[in-house]
């Protein structure tokens, strides 16, 4: 298999809102993916950048990626958030995501941040499964909040 893992560019933006749209299928909210492609490529790849991502590609296909920005808590410092980490359905299975997330341990070590956090839904048994292989710490203390502006 020809697979690279890279950077994300600016000119990736379109398949990666293709995976989004992906995940968003899968997870059964497939109309709650609101954001323009102007923005997504803006707040990545713009004046102020507020994600980055890396990129699985094969034979120039991205075919996952894993996108993150900087958390800070006021008990711990700084902590890498992943956001989404997405392997297109007909991939899955071919230790993609495992290259991915192992890009993140190594960025988050590089940038000298001590934890990763994230949230999985409770009935992704799949992706449940692969976070336990990193002896993960699932915490079920805490609820969800947002509100729409």
């Amino acid at each position: 298999m020809g697979l690279n893992i890279r950077r994300a560019t600016k000119e990736d933006c379109p398949r990666l809102l293709e995976l989004i749209t992906e995940l968003a299928v899968y997870e059964k909210a497939p109309d709650e993916v609101t954001v323009t492609p102007e923005h997504f490529a803006e707040s990545g790849f713009g004046k102020n950048p507020a994600w980055w991502a890396f990129v699985a590609e094969e034979d120039h296909i991205i075919q996952g990626f894993a996108l993150y920005y900087i958390r800070y808590s006021t008990w711990k410092g700084q902590a890498m958030y992943l956001e989404d980490i997405i392997v297109t359905e007909k991939m899955r299975g071919k230790k993609i995501g495992k290259l991915l997330f192992d890009q993140l341990i190594e960025e988050a070590k590089e940038k000298k941040l001590h934890r990763i956090v994230w949230q999985v839904l409770d009935w992704n048994e799949p992706a449940i499964n692969f976070y336990k292989k990193y002896n993960a710490d699932f915490d079920g203390g805490w609820l969800n909040c947002s509100i729409n502006l």
